[in-house]
C-alpha cells in the first residue's frame, strides 16, 4: 500500500512540474492575441515619439508603428503612459507588453530585457537659451544643468565619457520629464539640459523657443523596443513585422510625415 502511494504522490508531482513546465513555456504571441490588446508604455511628453497633441490625443512616430504592428497582429492598440523611471517594473509586473519610447538599447538593459534591433538612431546633446553665450560642453563649468530622471541622458552624464563635463557641472537638477526641464531653461532656473536629439530638434522646430543644440554631443545611441527577457517570441513577431513594414514602405511612409525624411535604420 505504503508503496502505490509512493508512486501515486510521485505521479501527481511530475504532473504538477509538468503543468507548471508548460505554463512558463505558454506561448506570448498567441497570450497577447488572446488578449486581444497590444499595450505600450511610454513617457506621454516625448515629441516626436510620443506625446499628446492639442486635443489630448497621444500621438507620434513610435505610436504610428506600434498601432501599425497591433494591427498586423490582429489586435487593438493601447498607448500606457507610465513613471518613466518605473518603466521596468511597469513591463515586469504585466501593466504594459513593451517599452516603445524612444527608449535607448544599452547592454544592461539588453541583459535585463528582450530588446528588439535598432529602429532609430539618436544622440544625446545640450540644449541651452540663445544669447547664453554657451557654445561648447566646456562652456557649462559652473553651471545648472537640467536632465529627466531615469532617462538615457542621465546615464550619458554619468559615463565615464564625460566625467570631466559633469565634475565642472555646479548642480545637476532632475526633472520628470524633458518639457518641464525645457519650460525651467526658458525661465533660467537651469543652464542648460541634456537630452535626445531627436526630440530636442523637433520641440525647437514646433515651439520656436529660443533655444539651440550644441554641435558636440554627449553620446551617441540607438532605439530599440524592450520586451520582458522571457518573451523572446514576442519580441521575434514584432522584429519581424517591422521588417515587413520596412519593404512594403510603411516604415519610410509614416517617417515622412513625422521627420520629413526617412530616418528608420530598420534592415540597414
Amino acid at each position: 500500500m505504503k508503496k502505490i502511494i509512493g508512486l501515486l504522490l510521485l505521479s501527481a508531482v511530475l504532473f504538477g512540474t509538468l503543468s507548471c513546465t508548460k505554463k512558463a513555456k505558454a506561448d506570448p504571441v498567441a497570450a497577447l492575441k488572446a488578449r486581444g490588446t497590444f499595450v505600450l508604455g511610454l513617457d506621454d511628453s516625448f515629441p516626436p515619439l510620443g506625446y499628446r497633441d492639442d486635443n489630448n490625443e497621444i500621438v507620434g512616430y513610435d505610436i504610428d508603428l506600434a498601432k501599425e504592428v497591433a494591427k498586423r497582429l490582429g489586435v487593438s492598440f493601447k498607448a500606457q503612459p507610465i513613471d518613466w523611471d518605473a518603466k521596468e517594473m511597469e513591463l515586469e509586473t504585466g501593466k504594459i507588453d513593451c517599452i516603445w519610447n524612444g527608449f535607448t538599447i544599452t547592454e544592461d538593459r539588453k541583459n535585463a530585457l528582450s530588446f528588439t534591433f535598432a529602429y532609430l538612431n539618436n544622440e544625446q546633446v545640450l540644449v541651452v537659451r540663445n544669447g547664453s553665450g554657451i557654445k561648447t560642453l566646456a562652456d557649462m563649468k559652473g553651471k545648472t544643468l537640467g536632465i529627466q530622471s531615469g532617462s538615457s541622458a542621465q546615464d550619458a552624464v554619468d559615463e565615464d565619457a564625460n566625467k570631466e563635463f559633469k565634475k565642472n557641472l555646479a548642480n545637476i537638477i532632475a526633472f520628470k520629464d524633458n518639457i518641464t526641464a525645457l519650460n525651467d531653461l526658458k525661465i533660467g532656473g537651469v543652464d542648460g539640459v541634456v537630452m535626445d536629439s531627436v526630440v530636442a530638434n523637433y520641440t525647437i522646430s514646433l515651439t520656436k523657443e529660443p533655444f539651440y543644440v550644441l554641435n558636440e554631443a554627449l553620446a551617441n545611441e540607438a532605439y530599440g523596443i524592450g520586451f520582458r527577457k522571457n518573451e523572446p517570441e514576442l519580441r521575434d513577431e514584432v522584429q519581424k513585422i517591422l521588417i515587413e513594414m520596412q519593404k512594403d514602405g510603411t516604415v519610410a511612409a509614416i517617417s515622412q510625415k513625422w521627420f520629413g525624411k526617412d530616418l528608420s535604420v530598420i534592415g540597414k
